[in-house]
């Protein structure tokens, strides 16, 4: 088994790695196998990146031949004992349960039980859609984010050339095992970048400014939408535009601008409690029995769901699960809700934080 512990020279990942954990606590892991399956492949080379002395370093473990597995296993977690955060990239669907599986094959007592997980993987994988991504693999996410890397080969393609290398080892294939190690590694630390967008859905956001803006639509008819300005938790490495549920959202740098559809219109609030009303039709309108029993029976009829109702004019923003109340409706049996812009809205600034946060995951759960 061959060692190798060198630091990342002049490098520092862009993105805080002190939001995910402290970052001392902190290792990054992948590894290298000749297959899916630990029973059926070996396991050759497990690669680490960890912070010391005020720099980033990796460390890799590297099996000469097929009978250094255990090595590679007794190293990594005598190794991985001064670490409590485990960083990896869609580990829980396959690094991490190899390396179990490895690790009852050769009956070897080692867990993660002690670590706690985070997998970059599966922080991204909801958004894809929204990212407009076409898959969520670590050099798709290293394509987005604009970075590249030396390393011409995929695991696949060094599956044959690590046999090749049992049989006759040779400089050149040993470099490529490597490499292929180090940069699936380093760039782990270059695409942290794509959590801001997580960080987008996880975070509180901070509204800067709301106001109501008149535009006319493609057809010359004049419309109103709410223009909300807030600050990005984490500053984006790639400017994004996504239009979706007809709100439009852009987010550039440390700042997100988001587009709500306002409707000025007749809407109907509907009352739960039915059986206590009468409905006036002559005034299409729901009274309460308290009141409405003054009026002449010739005049109302009992109500129902579907008519017990009052109409209100106003200013309405959309939502698309009974979020904010009184909510209302066109219709009894219409899907789309609202709710209403009132004066004690538009000074409460926690709600359009929370609004913005909402209409957000819309967006990111429903193209």
């Amino acid at each position: 088994m061959k060692t190798f512990d060198q630091p990342l020279l002049n490098f520092e990942p862009i993105y805080p790695v002190a939001k995910l954990a402290p970052v001392e606590e902190t290792l990054f892991l992948d590894i290298e196998t000749t297959g899916f399956t630990a029973r059926s492949s070996y396991l050759y080379l497990i690669g680490c990146v960890y912070y010391k002395d005020n720099c980033w370093n990796t460390i890799q473990w590297f099996a000469e031949n097929y009978t250094e597995e255990s090595a590679l296993l007794e190293a990594f977690f005598a190794f991985a004992t001064s670490y409590k955060y485990l960083v990896h990239f869609n580990g829980n669907n396959f690094d991490l349960p190899y390396l179990l599986q490895k690790c009852l094959q050769l009956g070897l007592p080692y867990s993660f039980e002690d670590f706690e997980g985070i997998d970059i993987y599966r922080r991204i994988a909801p958004y894809k859609y929204f990212l407009k991504l076409s898959n969520c693999k670590q050099k798709t996410l290293e394509q987005f984010i604009g970075i590249s890397r030396e390393d011409k080969y995929s695991g696949g393609d060094l599956i044959n050339i690590y046999h090749d290398y049992v049989r006759r080892a040779t400089p050149e294939a040993e470099h490529d095992l490597i490499l292929h190690n180090a940069d699936d590694l380093k760039g782990m630390l270059e695409i942290l970048p794509i959590l801001s967008y997580y960080d987008l859905f996880h975070e509180t956001l901070r509204v800067k400014k709301v106001q109501a803006n008149s535009y006319k639509d493609i057809n010359g008819i004049i419309k109103k939408e709410l223009l909300i300005s807030f600050v990005l938790p984490t500053a984006f490495p790639r400017q994004i535009s996504v239009f979706s549920n007809g709100c439009f959202f852009r987010g550039e740098e440390g700042t997100g601008t988001l587009k709500v559809p306002i409707f000025e219109e007749e809407l109907k609030y509907f009352y739960a409690n039915y059986k206590d009303y009468y409905y006036l039709p002559e005034e299409d309108v729901a009274l309460h029995k308290s009141v409405a029993s003054f009026v002449d029976k010739d005049h109302r009829i009992q109500a129902n769901a579907s008519n017990c109702y009052t109409r209100k004019i106003g200013s309405y923003l959309p939502q698309w699960d009974i979020v904010f109340e009184p909510f209302f409706k066109r219709d009894y049996k219409s899907q789309e809700l609202y709710f209403e812009i009132t004066d004690e809205m538009k000074t409460d600034r926690e709600t359009f934080n929370h609004y913005t946060s909402y209409v957000l995951q819309i967006m990111a759960t429903t193209f």
